[in-house]
């Protein structure tokens, strides 16, 4: 297996992201095509990348990063999207993705990797705590802008 970043578009890839992203979220099944100009903006940024697990041409699992800069030169990696196909779970890809996540975000400077982890998500909550991280009680907001 190897992993690997996302360097070019192509519409068979856009579409493998979009099935392992409806897997992660179901609310995603209903909002169409991921836009090619998403992928685009991501791959020319120096600020965010998306990590692909990818065995026998297959992809497999992916992890979607960005930098997040504090006051003077503080820096944060902040992970949005993480999952690994259902029919592989349990085989190390997410162990692997984990790692070169943290490995993406030490070569940029950053001091964490942050997150959140909705409700109903144990499994992901005990595969986050094995790996060390911190739980903190927060609520998260969201504010549209229109």
């Amino acid at each position: 297996m190897n992993i690997t970043t996302l360097k070019s578009y192509t519409p068979a890839t856009a579409q493998r992201i979009r099935e392992l992203l409806i897997q992660l979220s179901r609310s995603g099944k209903d909002k169409g095509e991921i836009p090619e100009e998403w992928f685009n903006d991501i791959i020319n940024s120096p600020w965010h990348d998306i990590l692909i697990a990818e065995e026998d041409g297959q992809i497999l699992g992916i992890a979607t990063l960005s930098v997040t800069m504090g006051p003077g030169i503080r820096k944060n990696a902040y992970l949005e999207d993480f999952v690994t196909d259902t029919e592989v779970r349990g085989k190390g890809i997410g162990s692997a993705l984990w790692n070169a996540m943290l490995d993406w975000a030490k070569s940029k400077g950053c001091r964490n990797l942050e997150f959140t982890c909705g409700n109903g998500r144990e499994a992901s909550q005990e595969f986050y705590k094995r790996k060390g991280a911190t739980v903190y009680d927060t609520n998260f907001f969201r504010k549209p802008i229109a």
